[in-house]
């Protein structure tokens, strides 16, 4: 009962900290704006005018600092301590216990400061007859790409500049764009996320190759055939939701999901693309290189594409996975999850709260839907073991990209019978409750036969 009421506190902390977290950056990105508007005026010689521009970029600059530097990076670096930490705790294990502070591990926090400092300061280790150019380039290629990605992710929902505390009455309203945690409000959308994240290929491929070692690059073929063929199915997994929501734009699709669509039930993109949802977690789990899917690293055979790389070089490579995870969380749920809107008591939020305070909760609301889907990836690392590589292609090529197939055809089947997406809406229903049922029923446990058991001396 102490753990079950330590649990609910620690929840209920965690939600606090979100949405005060999103209001503090809600407030940088609105005092920045304004900042690089008052700066501008006084280049100019304008005081009092508002430039459109000089707002834009001062907020985007607090988006970066605050979504890529805060949101994304020290999820990231938590996650580190997460796989080697917190998962003891799940398996019945100590886990890492080297470094202690006045005697207690403290989560495994430490770690994140002493692996940082062995990365920068390991010696490096590297092979004589690597393709120099292509063998430092290839850490980057691994990583910025998958950084840029949460460029476009629509962290909070927009609001006007004068509701930002502290700015109330200074700028009329709708004199500049709307503020929002996000980056890149780019109309290419879902494109500019399969046009980055194809590029990663190339520093994993470059990897194996340019070290001049046959095992790392049996380590970079493998990862690239494995990346380029869940490729297809990632991309065709969202052309479902590109259908009903008739846009690219991620910031669009989430406010489309707030739009009722059964009643009262919202249009989430769960409900109306279960199936794509789960394709697209599937691949997307496959892309990460994560296990059961980490048949490119194989640290049983030896067989990694970047076995040749040592000190921060290594530590790029490494941290880009744990960044793929926070990344493909962010896009889960701006996609498939409702991204900012609360979905619970969403009308008395928005009645009883400011649009600052409530644009706070929607952003808390998204961070939190992003940290249960970091949980779910690392809870599938830590339960299943990794597939054999035959089993991974025939999971991409044999049943994934015929679903994906299908469920295009029928999608628009349905927006084309009924455009209001209820038809679809209950095809997800049916859907839902028919993959409830059938995982219960194959997660039975089968009956244990006496006889058997007692032949086997037990």
């Amino acid at each position: 009962m102490n753990r079950f009421f330590g649990m609910i506190l620690v929840i209920a902390g965690t939600l606090a900290g979100v949405v005060l977290l999103s209001a503090g950056f809600y407030l940088a990105s609105g005092w920045l704006g304004w900042g690089f508007n008052a700066a501008a005026n006084w280049l100019a010689g304008t005081p009092g005018a508002v430039s459109r521009a000089a707002v834009y970029y001062g907020a985007s600059v607090a988006n970066v600092v605050t979504l890529l530097l805060v949101v994304l990076m020290v999820s990231a670096s938590f996650l580190t301590v997460a796989e080697r930490k917190w998962s003891a705790l799940m398996q019945n294990r100590i886990g890492a216990n080297r470094i202690k502070v006045f005697g207690t591990a403290l989560g495994g926090i430490p770690f994140l400061l002493a692996d940082a400092l062995k990365m920068l300061t390991k010696e490096r280790v590297e092979p004589t007859g690597r393709t120099r150019i292509l063998y430092e380039l290839a850490p980057l290629l691994a990583f910025a790409p998958v950084f840029a990605l949460f460029a476009i992710v629509p962290v909070g929902p927009p609001i006007e500049l004068g509701q930002v505390p502290g700015l109330v009455g200074s700028v009329a309203a709708n004199a500049v764009e709307p503020i929002a945690l996000q980056v890149s409000r780019t109309d290419t959308g879902l494109l500019y996320v399969f046009a980055i994240a194809s590029l990663q290929v190339y520093g994993t491929s470059l990897a194996g190759w340019a070290s001049n070692n046959k095992l790392a690059l049996l380590g970079g073929v493998r990862a690239s055939s494995q990346m380029i063929s869940y490729e297809v199915s990632l991309g065709l997994a969202l052309v479902g939701n590109m259908i009903a929501y008739r846009t690219l734009r991620l910031d669009e699709m989430v406010v489309a999901q707030g739009t009722p669509v059964l009643g009262p039930i919202p249009a989430l993109g769960i409900l109306l693309q279960p199936i794509g949802f789960l394709i697209f977690f599937a691949s997307a789990f496959a892309e990460t290189k994560r296990a059961p899917f980490d048949l490119p690293e194989g640290e049983s055979e030896i067989v990694g594409y970047f076995i040749e790389y040592s000190g921060m070089k290594f530590g790029l490579m490494f941290l880009a996975e744990f960044v793929e995870i926070v990344v493909l969380s962010g896009i889960v749920t701006a996609v498939f999850l409702g991204g900012w809107h609360p979905v619970l008591f969403e009308a008395t939020l928005k009645e009883s709260l400011t649009p600052f305070w409530f644009a706070a909760v929607g952003a808390g609301a998204f961070i939190a839907k992003m940290i249960v889907m970091m949980w779910l990836q690392l809870t599938i690392r830590w339960l299943l073991p990794r597939f054999r590589f035959d089993q991974i292609q025939k999971l991409c090529w044999k049943i994934l990209l015929p679903a994906a197939l299908t469920n295009i055809f029928v999608t628009a089947a349905a927006l084309l019978l009924d455009p209001s997406m209820q038809l679809l809406a209950w095809l997800g229903v049916v859907t839902l409750v028919v993959i409830a049922v059938l995982t219960a029923a194959v997660g039975r446990a089968p009956a244990a036969e006496a006889g058997a058991h007692a032949a086997a001396g037990h």
